[in-house]
């Protein structure tokens, strides 16, 4: 069964707490927080105060995803602020390994990202290093998008190298995940899911994120 990662990007910022509680009662294990800077995608959304702010009133892993441009200069802010996991995209930075290492030595889960037109060879060196890989299953940026179904095959890769090289990375995806998207995914072996708009734009979100689970059992 697939780990479940609403999206706050797609809540209720004036009712956020509400939003966050909502799924956190209705078994999400993480809380997607994407962060955009303007220039590595055109929107500009959060900062580490966000996360910081958000950190007391969940217990929920807090996944904060950096789509921001050398990300190395801001990662000891987001360290600080309490994230669980904090992912870099290899597109973004220079030095993706020392990236990695910075998070790894703040005691924080690393995680390196590839968006729909990297090929998985490009993160091969830094594999043994992560403890989550995010697949990107649209262009990053907004939300909403419709999922790219040829990113399945990197699913597919990524979890053959993992089992190849005795790795333990988890395989997140993000991007368009519905109960019907979700289930290639999971095949291939995805084990995190992101969704946005599918759980926050519903009536009922606790609805939507069981219906993820179900589609994976």
């Amino acid at each position: 069964m697939i780990k479940v990662a609403p999206s706050i990007l797609s809540a209720d910022y004036v009712n956020l707490q509400k939003d966050i509680e909502k799924v956190d009662k209705a078994g999400a294990e993480y809380l997607h927080i994407d962060v955009m800077d303007g220039t590595f995608v055109p929107s500009i959304s959060y900062g580490p105060n966000f996360v910081k702010a958000i950190r007391p009133i969940t217990k929920m892993v807090l996944d904060v995803h950096l789509m921001v441009q050398n990300p190395e200069h801001i990662l000891q802010a987001f360290i600080d602020a309490g994230a669980d996991i904090i992912g870099v995209q290899v597109e973004a930075t220079q030095h993706i390994h020392r990236a990695l290492q910075i998070i790894k030595n703040g005691g924080v889960k690393a995680e390196v990202v590839i968006n729909p037109g990297t090929p998985v060879e490009m993160i091969k060196p830094v594999l043994h290093m992560v403890d989550q890989v995010l697949v990107m299953t649209v262009n990053p940026g907004f939300g909403g998008q419709k999922f790219l179904p040829e990113t399945v095959a990197k699913i597919a890769e990524l979890n053959q190298i993992k089992r190849a090289n005795g790795y333990d990375f988890d395989i997140e995806i993000d991007g368009g995940v519905n109960n019907e998207t979700v289930v290639d995914c999971y095949k291939a072996g995805a084990t995190v899911a992101v969704a946005g708009s599918y759980v926050y734009n519903a009536d009922d979100p606790a609805e939507r994120i069981n219906a993820l689970k179900e589609a994976t059992k």
